[in-house]
């Protein structure tokens, strides 16, 4: 107990003494008090140096980094790498599904024949101008079949695929029945042959044919060219009128001097092309004014696809026809009668069974690709073929004028390169600029030309085009068609991919679809259209070639081989490009809206039987938009205006104004019946009424 005690009596009195230290250090103004120096021992020194030895061992090994010198390391690597104002254009996107489809046989027609126009009783002339101007020695099968037909002086009704001679087929016994007439042609007996085409540029009948026989006076008339011109050519007389129906029913209503007194021929090509456009009424009215001046000649329907109107016409038009099919003959279909009753049945089979003939020489291929990626996909595309592989010439087909016009400016301007490709660190690849031209029908006829004769000559190029080109177009060289945007019908493809792989040439077509859209691939196949699958990752790989789209990283070493990774990257930073030219300013981010608008509108226009296919609920809006280059999808697109839409009205009046003008008019009325009043009051009662 004594001890426990005497212990808590010093812990007491070290405090005490410790409480009066403290205040005897304590300033009297109240500040804390002054630390006083510890004295350091020599063990405490000795501590200190071996932590030091240690520090300096291990600092050799790793040195440690202060706090701000890794914020700002942090901070140059961001800057380092390149910012990207796009969502990630491989995330979120619906399945690829693969695509089942039984291997068809396709029709096939055989081109050429070993026949010689020699064979033919045709004067000399026409056959050296045919074998040294045209460079043409052996007949093609429809011609084979026609020419011989025509001779005889009988009306035909001509199937046959596109690119494979209709034109000579018909024009070869035209310009033979006319340098043979008794009495010599004279340039104002007007004309003797009238030929009705679709479009502006289907004016390809071959006037070299009629390079001997110059007294027989070839002419176009068409839209878009000054009426005062026509009607002076009209006046001073056309042999061979080539014409658009709707602009020959227009001179047939406004120009005296059009007549067809000694009209002996009607051609009809691309039948169905003309009714497709809404022509039914103008055909009807221009074989009225025939009947009218002469009703005996010798009328040819040609067509790709025999379509129910296409028979209609010809019921309505020919007189006993010949019908010539070369599918049904290498099908071995058995060849109906001359009689019209046998040539109307044979009609209606062909149209059961829908079977399109494409070339041999063709092959056609069907890429998947969601819609975000469409755009990359379709640049990567252009970039592989016409970039990086010479010698080749593209058709690219979209669904409106609208887009025709934002994709041109677009593909020109990123694509092309600019000041970017002149940059030393670019490849010679990318140095090598693309030539981009654009057809459609709201352009003028004097620009459409010009367009046309600049890709019908050069040797290269991409022409950016609507449906105006799918038809009678004859483009030599042209490789590639791609159908960016899924025509409305099977016969609508066909027409597409006959502007390559004409008369014997090779070529390929790539039609784009949507995930949504694969069972188009069946729809073709069950129309004895067989296509191959392409791979959008195989598109996407030609990035690699060009340094313009390498996402540049510091330390990163040079990629060898096709990474699937950094092909993402270079896609999206050509995505990326695209947004940043979009939205550089407000009126480019205009067109794109304008453009989406278009498309989506187009899209919502296909036929009724192909809704379960391309149904406008099956697009994701913002996925879509990423196609146009923009980033969102866009909300006000209803008050965009396009080109379809109805012009704008005039505000209307307010109702003062309406009072105004109707108390005017009353008393202006007033005024007359006082004025000639011959005193019937029936007459009077009438006017009031009205």
């Amino acid at each position: 107990v004594t001890s426990q005690s005497l212990l808590t009596l010093l812990c007491f009195l070290t405090l005490k003494q410790s409480g009066a230290l403290k205040r005897k250090l304590q300033s009297p103004h109240g500040n804390p008090p002054v630390k006083r120096k510890r004295k350091l021992s020599i063990n405490t020194f000795r501590k200190r140096a071996t932590e030091a030895d240690r520090r300096e061992e291990g600092s050799s090994a790793q040195k440690p980094v202060p706090k701000k010198q890794l914020t700002d390391n942090r901070n140059e690597s961001h800057k380092n790498k390149p910012f990207i104002k796009t969502s990630s254009l491989f995330k979120n996107n619906p399945d690829i599904p693969e695509i089942h489809r039984k291997e068809v046989q396709q029709v096939q027609e055989s081109v050429f024949t070993t026949d010689s126009f020699s064979q033919l009783d045709l004067h000399p002339h026409l056959i050296s101008t045919i074998n040294t101007v045209l460079n043409m020695c052996s007949m093609t099968s429809v011609q084979k079949q026609t020419i011989p037909v025509l001779l005889q002086g009988r009306d035909a009704l001509v199937r046959s695929q596109t690119g494979s001679g209709k034109t000579l087929a018909y024009g070869i016994p035209l310009v033979q029945s006319l340098q043979g007439m008794e009495s010599k042609i004279q340039r104002s007996d007007g004309p003797y042959a009238l030929v009705l085409v679709p479009t502006r540029e289907v004016g390809g009948f071959s006037c070299l044919c009629l390079s001997p026989f110059t007294w027989i006076v070839p002419g176009v008339l068409m839209g878009g060219e000054k009426r005062k011109s026509e009607k002076a050519r009209l006046r001073k007389g056309i042999n061979i009128l080539i014409s658009t129906p709707g602009r020959l029913v227009d001179h047939i209503k406004s120009t005296e001097c059009v007549h067809f007194r000694r009209t002996q021929w009607l051609i009809i090509d691309e039948a169905d092309r003309i009714l497709d456009l809404g022509f039914e009424k103008d055909v009807a009215v221009i074989l009225n004014a025939l009947n009218a001046g002469r009703e005996t000649r010798q009328n040819v329907l040609l067509s790709a696809t025999l379509t129910e109107g296409v028979t209609r016409l010809a019921d309505i038009s020919l007189n006993d026809p010949v019908s010539i099919s070369i599918a049904d003959e290498i099908q071995k279909v058995p060849e109906p009668a001359s009689q019209a009753g046998r040539d109307a049945s044979s009609s209606s089979n062909c149209m059961e069974q829908e079977n399109f003939a494409v070339p041999e020489t063709l092959q056609q291929y069907v890429m998947m690709v969601p819609s975000k990626l469409r755009l990359v996909t379709l640049a990567a595309f252009i970039l592989q073929k016409c970039k990086f592989e010479k010698g080749h010439k593209m058709i690219i087909f979209f669904s409106s004028c609208e887009q025709v016009e934002f994709y041109y400016e677009l593909l020109a301007k990123v694509l092309s390169g600019g000041s970017e490709s002149e940059q030393p660190g670019c490849s010679s690849l990318s140095s090598v600029s693309l030539q981009f031209l654009r057809l459609h029908g709201d352009m003028e006829q004097e620009e459409r030309t010009e367009v046309f004769q600049e890709f019908l000559k050069s040797k290269t190029g991409i022409l950016l085009c609507t449906d105006v080109a799918a038809r009678g177009l004859d483009l030599p060289q042209v490789t590639w068609i791609v159908q960016y945007n899924a025509p409305a019908s099977p016969a609508e493809y066909i027409h597409r991919i006959g502007r390559t792989a004409r008369i014997g040439c090779r070529g390929s077509s790539l039609l784009v679809l949507a995930p949504s859209e694969a069972e188009y691939v069946s729809l073709l196949a069950s129309h004895k259209i067989n296509v191959s699958e392409l791979k959008m990752e195989k598109v996407l790989a030609s990035l690699m070639k060009d340094d313009r789209f390498k996402l540049h990283r510091p330390g990163r070493k040079k990629s060898c081989g096709k990474n699937p990774q950094e092909v993402q990257e270079r896609a999206t930073v050509l995505q990326t490009k695209f947004e940043n030219h979009i939205h550089s300013s407000e009126e480019n981010v205009r067109w794109a809206k304008k453009a989406l608008q278009s498309f989506l509108c187009a899209y919502t226009a296909y036929p009724r039987d192909l809704k379960h296919i391309f149904h406008i609920k099956s697009l994701h809006l913002g996925h879509v938009a990423k196609s146009f280059g923009l980033r969102d999808a866009p909300r006000n697109l209803t008050a965009l205006p396009t080109a379809g839409s109805k012009k704008k009205t005039k505000p209307r009046p307010k109702r003062a104004d309406l009072l105004k003008k109707t108390q005017g008019k009353r008393r202006l009325a007033e005024i007359l019946r006082s004025e000639y009043s011959s005193g019937m009051d029936s007459a009077g009662a009438k006017v009031k009424k009205r």
